[in-house]
């Protein structure tokens, strides 16, 4: 099918329509690379961007995540101003709630390297936790990690602002428009193909996501993502919610909730990890979401479901990101496999992205993100994930 706005060629390619690669995008062409073009598959940030909880924080337990999680918390506390797009930042702050004895020891540490890194993250009481997150059962729990700088935003208001962005910047963005492959010769790339024909070029940026692997296939290059469902709901309004909740999470079982215009947005993991790219909901998890609520926020079991969605976790084997240039195919860039993490990142991610693609020093080292890690057993697990 032929596309009469498909360019014939193009300084970089970005695969991924999603926050990751209009960060990407944005961050290239307003760095004065002219012929940037994004490929989306579907509408923009339909992968998984817009399926999002929306939660932005830096508590992590690995120091190069915590610095781009605190560098995309910059980026976002200034898009309103900077990218002229409004985002609902919501800065309520995270709370993990820790009912095992090695959690709260793990959390301990954890707080006190982001306090290092100047992240004001502090342990915090039972008591103060249930202060935090009035709708939290206290029983069984141990100690709670509480973060101010963090919360929840809108993720297609950051999609459309960093697309807006990219195109003032003179990025071409196509969406309904997947990749289909790579024109390679030998270990370098010529050009990226599509249905509609295909664009000249010696460098693609590969933010995929949940999709990643195959990308990386087409060049010969593996990299370990696979996709794994997510299920959220979204409540009825909430009698008396408290617009201060934090983004609050239930660490030992992953439930999570935070406030979403008068009801609340809350997740959990599916009971049987469900691998692969099926996205549709499963009923049975609603009954695991009631337990849950039951378990630790009972005064919402009587508030109804009022929506809900599916959408997929690129998971990685040690849940940490692959960043970086291919060792073997030198045009190819990759940044996908957050694990869950990959919407709060994408502001930094893009900056870190742009660096790699001009041969300039990012702001921080991502060499340990580097997929060659898998291969010489230098994995660096993340274990603050949900």
């Amino acid at each position: 099918m032929s596309r009469p706005d498909l360019p014939v060629s193009a300084d970089v390619v970005v695969i991924g329509g999603g926050v990751m690669g209009l960060s990407a995008a944005c961050h290239l062409a307003e760095a004065g690379v002219e012929r940037v073009v994004v490929l989306e598959r579907g509408p923009l940030g339909g992968g998984s961007t817009v399926k999002a909880a929306g939660g932005v924080r830096a508590t992590f337990s690995d120091p190069l995540n915590i610095a781009l999680a605190m560098r995309s918390l910059d980026a976002l506390e200034q898009f309103g101003s900077e990218r002229d797009q409004e985002i609902d930042l919501h800065r309520v702050g995270y709370l993990f709630l820790l009912d095992d004895p090695s959690d709260v020891e793990t959390f301990t540490r954890d707080a006190e390297l982001q306090q290092q890194m100047g992240l004001p993250s502090r342990m915090v009481s039972v008591q103060e936790a249930g202060r935090l997150s009035p709708l939290v059962r206290a029983e069984g729990l141990l100690g709670a990690m509480f973060s101010p700088r963090g919360g929840h935003c809108a993720p297609e208001s950051v999609v459309l602002g960093y697309a807006r962005a990219a195109r003032r910047a003179g990025a071409t963005i196509l969406t309904d428009s997947p990749a289909t492959g790579l024109q390679m010769a030998g270990e370098e790339i010529l050009g990226v193909h599509t249905a509609a024909g295909t664009i000249a070029t010696s460098t693609v940026v590969c933010a995929a996501g949940a999709w990643s692997r195959e990308v990386g296939r087409w060049a010969g290059v593996d990299l370990p993502v696979e996709p794994l469902r997510r299920q959220v709901a979204i409540t009825e309004p909430v009698p008396g919610l408290d617009p201060q909740t934090p983004f609050t999470i239930d660490f030992s079982t992953s439930f999570y909730l935070h406030g979403e215009g008068q009801g609340l947005l809350m997740g959990l993991p599916e009971r049987r990890d469900s691998w692969g790219f099926d996205q549709s909901r499963e009923p049975r998890w609603l009954e695991d979401l009631a337990e849950a609520i039951e378990h630790r926020a009972p005064s919402l079991a009587d508030v109804g479901i009022a929506a809900g969605w599916a959408g997929l976790y690129e998971m990685t084997p040690d849940c940490n990101a692959l960043i970086g240039r291919s060792a073997t195919v030198s045009g190819l860039v990759y940044a996908c496999g957050f694990s869950g993490h990959g919407f709060l990142m994408g502001p930094a991610v893009g900056e870190v992205v742009r660096d790699l693609v001009l041969g300039a020093r990012p702001f921080v080292d991502v060499g340990a993100l580097a997929v060659e890690r898998f291969a010489d057993s230098t994995t660096r697990p993340e274990t603050a994930i949900i």
